[in-house]
């Protein structure tokens, strides 16, 4: 039977009440070397009603937020107990490092919308080519598009450090050009003193950029800061 994860923590022992999971299994405290894993035996089917189990892993993630900083799974990782074991065993050290990491922090998160600025060109209707020309017009965007991602991701963070300062304990960034607009994102891992500072400073922020429409949301487990579960999925092809 496989097991079906929420996140790893430590210094969890037991939950504060009996605590139901996705399909409404029971969730339990596994004590693995010097890690809690939090787990359900028996989840069922993950893909049934797949926004209401989705709610539910979150839940128990962040049962879990309000005694310590967890590293969350992905949502829908399935694993056997075997493969968990030696999994925690092999990456012992680097779970503990990670969890160093984010301990004491929370993740905040930064939504963007606004003018596209400079962006290269989008593909236009062409005349028939031959493959090769194709396939160099198709690099040339491609590289153009990625020195265009880099170069805007390195505005972006400029921007936010020159407003945010030390507040930003880690960062992550992605920007995506869609038709006429920018959609950008940001995730920030900030210490939990400092969330009200980091929401004053970042409303001071957005009054210097009307152009930009922004949502800020936080503070959640730090789901971007994990990174455990492509480690985890590569190791062992879970879900």
């Amino acid at each position: 039977m496989k097991l079906y994860l929420y996140c790893l923590a430590e210094g969890v022992d037991r939950l504060d009440k009996a605590s139901r999971g996705v399909s409404g299994a029971a969730v339990q405290v596994m004590k693995i070397d010097d890690f809690s894993v939090l787990a359900s035996a028996n989840a069922g089917d993950v893909s049934a009603a797949l926004n209401k189990n989705a709610l539910a892993h979150n839940a128990v993630v962040r049962s879990v937020f309000t005694q310590t900083t967890p590293l969350p799974f992905r949502f829908a990782t399935l694993v056997e107990e075997e493969q968990l074991r030696s999994y925690i065993k092999t990456h012992g050290q680097a779970l503990k490092d990670r969890l160093a990491h984010v301990r004491g922090c929370a993740e905040m998160n930064l939504r963007l919308i606004g003018p596209l600025k400079d962006a290269p060109p989008a593909r236009e209707r062409e005349q028939p080519l031959g493959p090769g020309t194709k396939f160099l017009l198709d690099k040339r965007r491609e590289l153009c598009g990625e020195e265009w991602r880099v170069e805007q991701t390195g505005e972006l963070s400029a921007w936010l450090a020159d407003n945010l300062g030390d507040l930003i304990r880690d960062e992550k960034i992605n920007l995506v050009p869609a038709e006429r607009v920018v959609l950008a994102k940001a995730d920030h891992l900030v210490d939990r003193v400092n969330i009200p500072h980091y929401r004053e400073k970042m409303a001071k922020a957005i009054e210097e950029r009307p152009e930009v429409r922004f949502m800020v949301s936080g503070p959640w487990p730090p789901y971007s800061f994990a990174n455990i579960e492509l480690e985890f999925s590569r190791q062992f092809g879970v879900s």
